[in-house]
């Protein structure tokens, strides 16, 4: 059947319209970008965040990784791209504390950033294999100093508070242990499940539903106070050893530049997406406490931290770029 000329040009104008519509929707989709490898600690607090953030907005938000550098390659993405609200970066206190001291010739600055919100916080856990003839932290620390310059720790990546708790670890007891990185918490907890890796700091959301089943076993946690996940397991303030108190956190940040107007819009979604009962909930259920932190103070906050670990970092050794397991 032919078709008239008329009836051409409203086909043709219909898939104009349709290839508009199509960029536009492109155009206006956010991208959170994560810094590691899937299945990590980050990935349930983007995508329980991201939801409710797309409706506030109006717009779709998608979760994508750049792993790689230890979140360096996530922030150097973003840098290099415009200034114009469609690439979130999830930031984490690795990323955005340890980072500028463990990685001397990094091109991206935090200066480089505004951050919107400090979503979440959690504390990191001691957890060993159930191979480990220990059920308390005083049994591990028999047992390791029994077993010196045999052992090792692993960390859910270099130049991350697992990372140098681990070293402090290592230092205060005289332990002599080996350090050994994963890339993500992901990968860190399928190692101390099977195995390969005796025990470490972990992130609590990756290794807590272990807990319960007996295929991990949680000697203590980083926290002030004892976790509503693992009640049962004692701080290690409790313990006598405060300085093994931290907690890690995870928000959101946009490059430098990005127009006032979406920063604001994204902080007042971020806030509704926060504040929202059942988004709570879920992040709760993962072992975050949800603090929801906006304002001006955030920039200095990160900075101020930068120098404390810098000092940490500097006192271990540790230089990310004598590491070939970190790129």
């Amino acid at each position: 059947m032919k078709l008239g000329w008329l009836t051409r040009l409203a086909l043709l104008g219909s898939i104009l319209v349709t290839a508009s519509d199509m960029a536009l929707a492109q155009q206006n989709t956010i991208r959170f970008i994560i810094g590691t490898a899937p299945g990590g600690a980050i990935d349930p607090y983007a995508r329980i965040v991201a939801d409710p953030m797309a409706k506030a907005l109006n717009q779709s938000i998608i979760v994508e990784y750049k792993p790689g550098a230890n979140g360096n390659s996530s922030a150097q993405f973003i840098v290099d791209q415009p200034a114009d609200g469609q690439h979130v970066w999830v930031g984490t206190q690795a990323f955005t504390e340890i980072n500028p001291s463990a990685f001397t010739n990094q091109r991206w600055s935090i200066d480089d950033f505004v951050p919107f919100i400090r979503g979440v916080e959690a504390p990191l856990v001691f957890a060993v294999h159930p191979d480990v003839p220990a059920k308390t932290f005083a049994e591990f620390l028999t047992w390791a100093k029994q077993n010196k310059g045999k052992l090792s720790y692993s960390s859910y990546q270099p130049g991350t508070p697992s990372h140098f708790l681990g070293y402090q670890l290592n230092e205060k007891f005289d332990l002599d242990l080996t350090h050994v990185p994963y890339r993500g918490s992901g990968l860190q907890a399928t190692a101390l499940l099977a195995g390969h890796s005796q025990f470490g700091f972990a992130q609590l959301n990756s290794t807590a539903p272990h807990q319960a089943t007996g295929k991990l076993r949680i000697l203590a946690v980083t926290g002030r106070t004892r976790d509503k996940l693992i009640p049962d397991v004692p701080t290690f303030e409790e313990l006598g050893y405060p300085e093994f108190t931290a907690k890690v956190w995870f928000g959101l940040l946009v490059k430098k530049g990005t127009p006032a107007d979406i920063i604001s819009r994204y902080t007042e979604a971020a806030k509704v997406a926060h504040a929202d009962p059942g988004v709570r909930e879920k992040l709760q259920a993962q072992g975050f406490d949800v603090v929801a932190e906006t304002g001006p103070q955030l920039l200095p906050n990160i900075k101020e931290q930068i120098v404390r670990w810098g000092k940490l970092v500097k006192a271990s050794g540790f230089s990310a770029e004598d590491r070939g397991s970190t790129r």
